[in-house]
C-alpha cells in the first residue's frame, strides 16, 4: 500500500471515537450560521483533546487516554440510503486528486526506474469517509451515540423552557418505538445543556443568571455557557483570523448542502447524511438500485461537486468569530470531555462490569433459557462455512453477551485495549456457541484490532481472526460494508508489519467481479486493487510487473466506476513498466486506454499522443484491431484540429519516412525510346547508384573541363551532380535552373497491416526570390496554399501505400523564379480506405486501381523532411565528439537558363561480332531557350567509337538506303600484280589522334561550332566491337557550355552508357622475323616476314556461317607490306567455324620522309587484298579504330625518350641495342562475315588489329589470359641490394648484327683425284643499329659436342682465321671465305663466332647464333 499520512496506531482511534449527538433550538442554529456553519460543524475542528486525559478502569487502575476525539454530529431520525453513500463516496475520491506538481517518489527495481506517487490522498479520504458513514447497526455499539449535546440560545424567552422541550425530544426519540434510528449506546444517555450566547448582540447579564439557574438546575457537570460572535460579521478587520474549518469542510464538501426546513429534530449534518440524496449507482446493499455505469451520471456529479466547491470556497465561515472565541469553543469541549463524558463512560464501564461479576454466578442454563426465549432454539454446531442459516440471530439489548460487547466497545473507545481485547475474546466464544454470527465476525474482528493496538504488544496480531471475519461478513452474512471495513483495517495493519505479500493477497481478494455479486464494486475494486499494486512495489524485492499489472486492472476498473482521471493516472504510472520492454500488445492496449480517457477529459494532445505511440511502434496486433487504432487516431486528430483550424499544420505519425533514402534528381524524364531512335540513358531516378560508376563520370568530367580550360582544371570546378541521394557529397548547395523541374523522391513505408492512402500529396518549400546579382527581392515565400508564380508544386490527388509496404513518391517543383529554395517536407491529407483492405492480393475491391478510393476520415497534417549530413571525422575534435556535417540536397540554388541538350541514337546497334564495324547516327537537340557552344564527347573506351576523320576527304559518304553497302571507303580495282600491297599515308592528327593521350575529349563536329535554340545535327557515328566478347558498358559523357557565360554554372553535361554484347569471331596473331635471302637488298638493312595466322573463333550463335579475309594492311612509320609470299590461287580466303589460316607477307622500309616532324606523325598504309576491291586503310573508319586502338602505344617513345634524357653512356648503349629488335609495324586484318538472320543473308564487316613491337615476339588481336604466377616459397633473409644489370639480353644481342652464309647447297668433288675438297663461302654481315658497330669475325672456333660431330663432321676454315672491321649505320659487308673437306658429308657451316661491340663503347658483347638457322652443305663424290 502506498505511504499513509497517518500510521495505523493513529488511523484506528481516529476511526472509532466516542459519538455525541447534538439538538440545537432554532435561535441557536441561527447564531451558529452567522458563520456559515451549524453547530457540529462549528466544534469539528477543536473535537481533539490537546491534552492527556486520565481516568480509572474498574480495577480502579488509573488509564491514561492520549489525543481522545470525539465526534458531535446532528441528529438523524432516518439512516442515509446506500446509495447516497455510494455518490458521496465516488464524489469523495473525484474531488480528491494528485496535486499539480507533486514530486512523485522515484523506485529503482532492476532495470527500471519508475515515477510513482507516494501516497494515495483520494484512497485515504475514501478510507475516512467510509469508515464515518457506515450506518449504525445492532451487532456493535462503537458509533452508538454515548451523549447528546443540548443547545439554547441566551436571546431566548425562555430558555429554561426551551431546555426541558429540547430534552423530551432527545428522551422521544430514543425510547420511541417510532425511531429506529439512530442508535444509542445505553439507555441512560448523558445529556449535556449548552446556552449558547452572542456576545456581540446578547445580554451578558441574562445569559450569566440563566446559566447560573441552570447550574441549580443541572448541576455544575451537566451545562456550559458557551460565549460565541465577539464581532460584528459585516465589520472589516485588521487581524486574519485562520479558518480551521476548511480541511474539515472541503473534504466532504457535497454534505454540506443542508436543509432547515423540516424543524430541528431532521436537520441534516456532516456526518449523518441528508436524506435528499439523489440515489447513486455506487451502492452497498442488495437492496438498492440496480447497477448503472451510465457516464453522463459520473460527469453530472463530478460537475456538482466542482460547482459546490466553487461555492464552498467563496464562503468566509467563521466571519463572526475571535481567536478568543475559538479558545472558547476548544475549552468548551475540554469541560464537556473532562466534566461530563469521561465521567459518564467511566460510570458506565464499572456499571457493566459489576453486572457481568454479579450474573458470573448464576446458571448457565437461565441464560440459555433467556436466550431461547428471544431467539428461538439454537442449530448444532457446524462449521463456518456451513452456518448458512444462523446469521440472522438477534439478541435482545438486555442479554449478557451484548453487555459484555457493549463493556467491549467503550474500553476500545477510550483505548483500554487490554480489556476492551479480554472482552471482545469472552464475547467470541459466546457468540460463536450461540451460532450468532454477525456478532461473532465482529467481535472477532475488534479482537483482533484490540490485540493489535495493546501497549507493548503481548501477543501477536491474529491475522486469522480477520480472515475468519472477513469470511463470515462476506459468505455468511451478505455484508460486504463490513466485509471492507476488515479489509482496510487488516490491510493497513499488515502493511505496518511490512507483510505486503499477506496485505496485497487481502486487498486482491475482495476485488474479484463475481466476489459482490453484481453490487457496484467498481469504484472499490480500483481502489483496493492500487493498493495492492502498491504492496507488490513496496516490497523488500519490488515485483514491477505485479504492479504494473495490478495498476493496469485499477484503472480498468475506474473506468467502468466513472473515474475517468484516476484511470488515466494508473494506466500512465503502468505504462513505465511495459514501455519499450518488447511487450507490445501491452503497450498497444495501455496507449489505446490512455488515448481514449485522455480524449474523454479533453486532454486531445495526450490523447494525440498514446494513439501516435500505437502507430508507430512495430505493431503485433492484427489487421482489424490496427485499423481500430487508426480510425480512433484520425478521429481524435481531427477533433484536435478542428479546435485550432488555423494553426499550424500537424505532425503525422504515418506513414515512416526514410529521410535518409530522400533522393532529389535536377532536370526533366528521360524520354522514351521512339522506334529506331533511342534517347541517351543520362541519369534517372530509376538507376542505383554505383560508386565506382560515380567515380568514372566524375572522372571523365574533370577531363573534360581541363581539355575546355587549357588543361587546367579550374578552382571553383564542382562536379555535376544531377541526382543527390545518401552517397553523394551534399556539403555543397546543389544548383537548380529556371524552368526545369526538381523532383524529390521520398521514401515512404506503411508499418501496419491496413493500407494507407494519401491525398493531396505535395511538396512544402520556402523560398527567397533574387535578382540577377544575388539580392533578395522579396520577402521569403511558403507553401501553405501555393504561390505558383514563383515555384509550382505537383500534387499527387491519390498516393496508396498497401499493408507493410515500401513505396516511394516523386513530387515535383518547377521553379519559375532564381532565388534559394529550401524544400521543407510534405504535406498531405492521411486517411485508410474503407474495409481496409490490401490491394494487392486477390479479391481486391473494384476501383482501387481506378485511383477513386472510398475515404473513411482523414486529417491534413506533414511530415518534415531532416536528414542528418555525415559524421565529421577529420579533425582530433570531431574525432573525440560526435558531430555531423551539413546535408544541403533540400536546398538548392535556382539559377538562370541554361542550355539543355538532348541526344538520340539512331540504329544503334545492341550486339556486335568482335572487331565489327558498324554505322550508326546521333541526333544533337538543343531543347532550351539558349544556344550551346564546345560540344565534346568523352569516353574511357575511343577506341569504341569515331565520327569520322577531321576533313571530308578522309571521311566516306554511305548512302543509308541499302543494308549491304559497306562502311568503309572502298575502291574497285583491276586485276593488280598477284599480292602486290597498294600504299598510301595519312597522318594521326587528322584523326585527332595527334596528342598520344588515352583518354580523349572529341570535339562534335557541329555546323559553325554552335546548336542554336531548337535545333537539331544529325551526324554519323561508327563503332567498333571490342575485342574482348561480353557485354561491354561503354560510358560517353557529352559536355557542352553556354554561348552566355554564367557565373555559377559554366557548363554542363550529358551521359550516355551504350551497353553491347560482343561475341567472338577471329583470333588473330602475328610475328615478324629478319629475312635471310640476298636479293632487293639495295643496302636498306634488310627485309621482314610477316606471318599472320587468323582463326575463326566464332561458335555460330550469332548465325555467322563464314568469314572471308578481304584485305590485309599494314601501317607503321618505318615499314610497309611489300607482298603476299604464300598467295594461293583462290583469292578469297573463307574460314569456316573452328577453322585456322596462314598468311606470309614480305615487309620492307618505308622511303625515308624528307621531313623529320612530319616522319614522326605520317604513317604509311600498305593494302595487300584478296578480291577486286581494296578498302582504303588510311581513311575513316577503318584508320580512326586503328589510331584509337594505338593510342596508349603512341605517346610510349616520346616518353621513353624525353623522360630520361642524364642516363648512363652503358644504359644508352643498351637501349641502341635494345632498339635493333624493335619493329613498329602495326597489322590491320580487315573481315567480311556472312550472317543468315530471319531468313535474309546479311554482310558484316569488321577489323581487327595486331601490334608488332619486337622480332621473333608473337603478337595476338587481343590481350590473352594471363595464367596465374606460381605460389612461391617464402624467403626468410634480406636480399641484397643488387645493381640492376646493363647488359642487353641474348635475344637482344642477336638482333645487333645479321648475319648470312651465301653457299652453294651441294658441291660435287673428285676425292680420288683430290683430297682437299675446297668451297668458297661469302659471310654477310649487316648493322641493324643506327649506330657504327665494330665487328671481330673468330673462325677457330670448333663445335666439340659429340651429337654436332655425328650429325654434321668436321671440316676447316682456310685462310685468315679472325677479322676485324667496322660497319657504319645500317651497313652491309660480306667477307670471302674458303671451307676445307677432307671426305663426303653433310656439313653445318654456321661455326664462325661474331663478336661486335658499338665503336665508341669499351665493352665487347659476343653475338649469338644460336637462332639463325643452319648452315648445311653436302659435299658429293663426283
Amino acid at each position: 500500500m502506498a505511504q499513509c499520512v497517518q500510521s495505523v496506531q493513529e488511523l484506528i482511534p481516529d476511526s472509532f471515537v466516542p459519538c455525541v449527538a447534538a439538538l440545537c433550538s432554532d435561535e441557536a442554529e441561527r447564531l451558529t450560521r452567522l458563520n456559515h456553519l451549524s453547530f457540529a460543524e462549528l466544534l469539528k475542528p477543536f473535537s481533539r483533546l490537546t491534552s492527556e486525559v486520565h481516568m480509572r478502569d474498574p480495577n480502579n487502575q488509573l488509564h491514561i487516554i492520549k489525543n481522545l476525539k470525539i465526534a458531535v454530529s446532528n441528529i438523524v431520525t432516518q439512516p442515509p440510503q446506500p446509495g447516497a453513500i455510494g455518490k458521496l463516496l465516488n464524489d469523495v475520491v473525484s474531488g480528491c486528486q494528485p496535486a499539480e506538481g507533486l514530486v512523485a517518489n522515484v523506485i529503482t527495481a532492476g532495470d527500471y526506474d519508475l515515477n510513482i506517487s507516494a501516497t494515495t490522498p483520494w484512497f485515504e479520504s475514501y478510507r475516512e469517509t467510509f469508515l464515518q458513514s457506515m450506518p449504525a447497526s445492532d451487532h456493535e455499539f462503537l458509533n452508538h451515540y454515548l451523549a447528546c449535546m443540548l443547545v439554547a440560545s441566551s436571546g431566548e424567552a425562555e430558555p429554561m423552557e426551551q431546555f426541558s422541550k429540547l430534552s423530551q425530544e432527545q428522551h422521544r426519540i430514543q425510547h420511541n418505538s417510532d425511531y429506529s434510528y439512530p442508535k444509542w449506546f445505553i439507555p441512560n444517555t448523558l445529556k449535556y445543556y449548552v446556552l449558547l450566547h452572542d456576545v456581540t448582540s446578547g445580554d451578558e447579564q441574562r445569559a450569566e443568571s440563566i446559566y447560573e439557574e441552570m447550574k441549580q438546575k443541572y448541576g455544575t457537570q451537566g451545562c456550559y455557557l458557551l460565549k460565541i460572535n465577539s464581532r460584528a460579521p459585516n465589520r472589516a478587520s485588521d487581524e486574519q483570523i485562520p479558518d480551521p474549518w476548511s480541511q474539515y469542510l472541503q473534504k466532504n464538501s457535497i454534505q454540506n448542502q443542508e436543509s432547515y426546513e423540516d424543524g430541528p429534530c431532521t436537520l441534516p449534518s456532516i456526518d449523518g447524511l441528508p436524506n435528499n440524496f439523489r440515489v447513486h449507482p455506487l451502492q452497498l446493499d442488495q437492496c438498492g438500485d440496480p447497477l448503472n455505469t451510465d457516464g453522463s451520471d459520473h460527469a453530472k456529479s463530478a460537475s456538482s461537486v466542482h460547482e459546490t466547491k466553487k461555492a464552498s470556497t467563496g464562503v468566509t465561515r467563521g466571519a463572526c468569530l475571535t481567536l478568543t472565541d475559538h479558545d472558547r469553543i476548544r475549552q468548551f469541549i475540554q469541560e464537556f470531555t473532562f466534566r461530563g463524558l469521561l465521567p459518564h463512560i467511566e460510570k458506565t464501564i464499572r456499571q457493566l462490569n459489576d453486572q457481568l461479576i454479579s450474573r458470573k454466578g448464576l446458571s448457565r442454563s437461565l441464560f440459555s433459557a433467556t436466550k431461547k426465549w428471544f431467539s428461538g432454539s439454537k442449530v448444532p454446531e457446524k462449521s463456518i462455512n456451513e452456518l448458512k442459516s444462523t446469521s440472522g440471530l438477534l439478541y435482545p439489548p438486555e442479554a449478557p453477551e451484548l453487555q459484555i460487547r457493549k463493556m467491549a466497545d467503550l474500553c476500545f473507545l477510550v483505548q483500554h485495549y487490554d480489556l476492551a481485547y479480554s472482552c471482545y475474546h469472552t464475547a467470541k466464544k459466546d457468540f460463536l456457541n450461540d451460532q450468532a454470527m454477525l456478532y461473532a465476525a465482529g467481535a472477532l474482528e475488534m479482537a483482533a484490532v484490540s490485540a493489535f493496538l495493546q501497549p507493548g504488544a503481548p501477543r501477536p496480531y491474529p491475522a486469522h481472526y480477520m480472515d475468519t471475519a472477513i469470511q463470515t461478513y462476506r459468505d455468511i452474512c451478505k455484508n460486504m460494508v463490513l466485509a471492507e471495513r476488515c479489509v482496510l483495517l487488516s490491510a493497513e495493519i499488515l502493511k505496518s508489519q511490512s507483510k505486503y505479500s499477506e496485505a496485497a493477497a487481502l486487498l486482491i481478494r475482495l476485488t474479484s467481479e463475481n466476489t459482490w455479486k453484481g453490487l457496484d464494486s467498481d469504484l472499490r475494486s480500483a481502489l483496493l486493487l492500487e493498493q495492492a499494486a502498491h504492496c507488490f512495489i513496496n516490497m523488500k524485492s519490488p515485483m514491477v510487473r505485479k504492479y504494473a499489472f495490478h495498476m493496469i486492472l485499477a484503472g480498468h476498473r475506474f473506468s467502468k466506476a466513472g473515474q475517468k482521471k484516476h484511470a488515466l493516472r494508473c494506466y500512465c504510472q503502468a505504462m513505465q513498466v511495459y514501455k519499450g520492454k518488447g511487450w507490445s500488445l501491452a503497450e498497444d492496449h495501455i496507449n489505446f486506454t490512455i488515448g481514449r480517457q485522455s480524449y474523454t477529459l479533453r486532454q486531445l494532445d495526450n490523447a494525440v499522443s498514446a494513439f501516435r505511440h500505437i502507430l508507430i511502434n512495430e505493431s503485433k496486433q492484427s489487421a482489424a484491431q490496427q485499423g481500430a487504432f487508426l480510425r480512433e487516431y484520425l478521429y481524435v486528430y481531427k477533433n484536435v484540429n478542428q479546435l485550432s483550424p488555423d494553426g499550424p499544420l500537424p505532425q503525422l505519425p504515418l506513414p515512416y519516412i526514410n529521410s535518409s533514402a530522400t533522393r532529389v534528381f535536377f532536370g526533366h524524364d528521360r524520354r522514351p525510346a521512339d522506334g529506331e531512335k533511342q534517347a541517351a540513358t543520362h541519369i534517372s531516378l530509376d538507376q542505383e547508384y554505383d560508386s565506382e560508376s560515380s567515380q568514372q563520370w566524375r572522372e571523365l568530367e574533370e577531363h573534360a573541363v581541363a581539355v575546355a580550360n587549357k588543361g587546367v582544371i579550374p578552382s571553383s570546378f564542382y562536379p555535376t551532380q544531377y541526382c543527390l541521394n545518401s552517397y553523394s557529397d551534399n556539403s555543397r548547395f546543389p544548383l537548380a535552373v529556371v524552368e526545369e523541374p526538381i523532383t524529390v523522391e521520398v521514401a515512404f513505408r506503411n508499418p501496419l497491416k491496413v493500407p494507407l492512402l494519401l491525398s493531396d500529396l505535395s511538396l512544402l518549400w520556402k523560398f527567397q526570390p533574387k535578382d540577377a546579382s544575388g539580392k533578395d527581392i522579396e520577402k521569403v515565400r511558403e507553401r501553405v496554399t501555393g504561390e505558383p508564380e514563383m515555384i509550382g508544386t505537383e500534387v499527387i490527388s491519390e498516393f496508396l501505400i498497401n499493408s507493410e509496404e515500401s513505396k516511394v513518391a516523386r513530387l515535383k517543383l518547377f521553379p519559375h523564379h532564381i532565388g534559394e529554395l529550401h524544400i521543407l517536407g510534405v504535406v498531405y491529407n492521411l486517411g485508410t480506405i474503407q474495409g481496409s483492405v490490401t490491394v494487392d492480393g486477390i479479391g481486391a475491391l473494384p476501383g482501387y486501381h481506378t485511383g477513386k478510393h472510398s475515404l473513411t476520415m482523414s486529417v491534413r497534417g506533414r511530415q518534415d523532411l531532416e536528414i542528418q549530413g555525415p559524421r565529421l571525422n577529420n579533425t582530433k575534435e570531431e574525432k573525440t565528439s560526435v558531430k555531423y556535417g551539413p546535408d544541403r540536397r533540400l536546398d538548392p540554388i535556382v539559377t538562370e537558363e541554361m542550355p539543355l541538350l538532348e541526344v538520340f541514337f539512331i540504329h544503334f546497334p545492341t550486339g556486335l561480332l568482335c572487331g565489327e564495324i558498324r554505322k550508326a547516327y546521333v541526333e544533337f537537340v538543343n531543347v532550351s531557350k539558349c544556344p550551346l557552344t564546345g560540344l565534346k564527347v568523352v569516353s574511357k573506351r575511343p577506341e569504341f567509337f569515331t565520327f569520322g576523320g577531321n576533313t571530308d576527304a578522309l571521311t566516306p559518304l554511305s548512302p543509308s538506303t541499302s543494308e549491304h553497302c559497306s562502311a568503309y571507303k572502298t575502291v574497285v580495282t583491276g586485276s593488280p600484280s598477284t599480292g602486290t600491297a597498294l600504299v598510301s599515308s595519312a597522318s594521326s592528327v587528322d584523326f585527332g589522334t595527334g596528342t598520344g593521350q588515352q583518354l580523349e575529349a572529341i570535339p562534335v563536329p557541329l555546323p559553325d561550332s554552335v546548336l542554336l535554340p531548337g535545333a537539331s545535327v544529325q551526324l554519323p557515328m561508327w563503332l567498333r566491337g571490342p575485342d574482348e566478347e561480353g557485354v561491354h558498358e561503354i560510358n560517353f559523357l557529352f559536355y557542352y557550355e553556354s554561348v552566355k557565360k554564367q557565373p555559377k554554372r559554366r557548363h554542363r553535361v550529358l551521359r550516355h552508357t551504350a551497353v553491347i554484347c560482343t561475341s567472338r569471331s577471329l583470333n588473330v596473331r602475328a610475328t615478324v622475323c629478319r629475312s635471310n635471302s640476298l636479293e632487293d637488298e639495295e643496302g636498306r638493312g634488310g627485309n621482314m616476314l610477316v606471318f599472320v595466322d587468323v582463326e575463326n573463333t566464332n561458335t555460330s550463335e550469332a548465325g555467322v556461317k563464314e568469314f572471308h579475309m578481304v584485305q590485309v594492311s599494314s601501317s607503321s612509320k618505318y615499314w610497309q607490306l611489300h607482298k603476299s609470299v604464300n598467295i594461293s590461287e583462290n583469292k578469297d580466303a573463307k574460314l569456316a567455324s573452328r577453322e585456322k589460316g596462314k598468311f606470309c607477307f614480305k615487309a620492307v622500309r618505308c622511303k625515308q620522309k624528307e621531313d623529320a616532324i612530319q616522319s614522326s606523325e605520317k604513317y604509311t598504309f600498305a593494302d595487300i587484298i584478296f578480291g577486286n576491291e581494296q578498302i582504303i586503310s588510311s581513311a575513316s573508319p577503318c584508320a580512326d579504330f586503328f589510331y584509337r586502338s594505338l593510342s596508349s602505344e603512341l605517346k610510349k617513345p616520346h616518353d621513353e625518350l624525353s623522360a630520361h634524357p642524364e642516363k648512363h653512356a652503358a644504359e644508352d648503349a643498351v637501349r641502341l641495342i635494345e632498339k635493333c629488335s624493335e619493329v613498329d609495324l602495326n597489322i590491320v586484318v580487315l573481315w567480311k562475315a556472312y550472317v543468315v538472320e530471319d531468313n535474309k543473308q546479311l554482310i558484316l564487316e569488321g577489323q581487327h588489329h595486331v601490334v608488332l613491337h619486337t622480332v621473333g615476339k608473337e603478337a595476338f588481336s587481343h590481350s590473352q589470359k594471363q595464367e596465374p604466377p606460381e605460389m612461391e616459397l617464402l624467403k626468410f633473409f634480406r636480399p641484397e641490394n643488387t645493381t640492376v644489370s646493363t647488359r642487353p639480353s641474348v635475344e637482344q644481342l642477336s638482333n645487333l648484327i645479321k648475319t648470312s652464309l651465301h653457299y652453294p647447297e651441294s658441291f660435287h668433288h673428285p676425292f680420288h683425284q683430290k683430297s682437299l675438297c675446297l668451297v668458297p663461302v661469302t659471310l654477310l654481315l649487316s648493322n641493324c643499329s643506327k649506330a657504327d658497330v665494330d665487328v671481330i669475325v673468330d673462325l677457330r672456333h670448333k663445335t666439340t659436342s659429340p651429337e654436332a660431330l655425328e650429325t654434321h663432321g668436321s671440316f676447316t676454315w682456310l685462310g685468315q682465321t679472325q677479322y676485324k672491321l667496322q660497319l657504319k649505320s645500317q651497313e652491309t659487308h660480306s667477307l670471302q671465305l674458303k671451307a676445307c673437306f677432307v671426305h663426303t658429308g653433310v656439313y653445318n657451316l654456321g661455326t664462325p663466332r661474331v663478336f661486335a661491340r658499338l665503336s665508341d663503347q669499351v665493352t665487347v658483347f659476343e653475338t649469338s647464333q644460336q637462332n639463325s638457322m643452319p648452315a648445311l652443305i653436302i659435299i658429293n663424290n663426283a
